[in-house]
């Protein structure tokens, strides 16, 4: 009891904190002028970074819950999920407002001629439902089990944001190339966790889960 009092007063507040501290860099630099000669695109790419980053690591929670017995980490799947969609929405914020000023007939022509733009659309739009049914009250409306077959999304997300990146970049792929092999070893895992024989079977999500957690 006190080790998840702990994960609940302390550990997590502190995680939270931490979660916003890529903002508050991007903050500081742009009110500072230290995001260098470009900042709307440093803002554009910190805040896509970010969102794989958070997206990755959610995915990896359950695999780690499992082969590490320690059920903490289901404590944080919420939270970090939900703050991969606020990075993906402040991503796309920052091109449709600071980039294209709201210019809807460029942006839609964006969408359709630049493959790139088109991935990353479809990452946030497959966020759009899970960040809306990640509360303990649409798991219980939903069903675990339609629930869970809704949030397995979350991996084609992980796997199109990977794409929006690499096809991005073009010419050196070394940071997205990271990503896609991250992701791999997380699918890895929780395909290892699903697919081993175990004599406990792993207990229905409860009023802990988020976006990406599970499947």
């Amino acid at each position: 009891m006190a080790g998840a009092r702990t994960v609940r007063f302390v550990v997590k507040p502190l995680v939270f904190a931490a979660a916003l501290g890529p903002l508050a860099h991007l903050a500081h630099g742009a009110a500072f002028g230290s995001l260098g000669p470009n900042p709307i695109e440093a803002i554009t790419h910190g805040t896509g970074d970010w969102t794989l980053r958070f997206l990755l690591v959610t995915l990896a929670l359950t695999p780690l819950r499992v082969l590490t017995g320690w059920s903490g980490f289901a404590r944080f799947k919420r939270m970090l999920g939900l703050f991969a969609f606020f990075y993906a929405a402040l991503h796309l914020l920052t091109y449709l407002w600071l980039d294209k000023f709201f210019a809807w007939p460029e942006i839609a022509r964006d969408i359709v001629k630049r493959p790139f733009i088109t991935a990353g659309m479809v990452a946030f739009a497959i966020l759009v439902p899970l960040a809306a049914t990640s509360t303990a009250g649409m798991v219980r409306r939903l069903g675990g089990r339609a629930w869970k077959r809704l949030h397995r999304l979350a991996y084609l997300a992980a796997v199109a944001g990977v794409v929006h990146f690499w096809w991005l970049v073009k010419a050196d792929v070394s940071r997205p190339r990271t990503y896609a092999v991250v992701f791999a070893i997380v699918l890895a895992a929780r395909l290892y966790v699903a697919w081993r024989p175990t004599s406990n079977p792993a207990k229905p999500p409860g009023s802990r889960t988020s976006i990406s957690a599970s499947r």
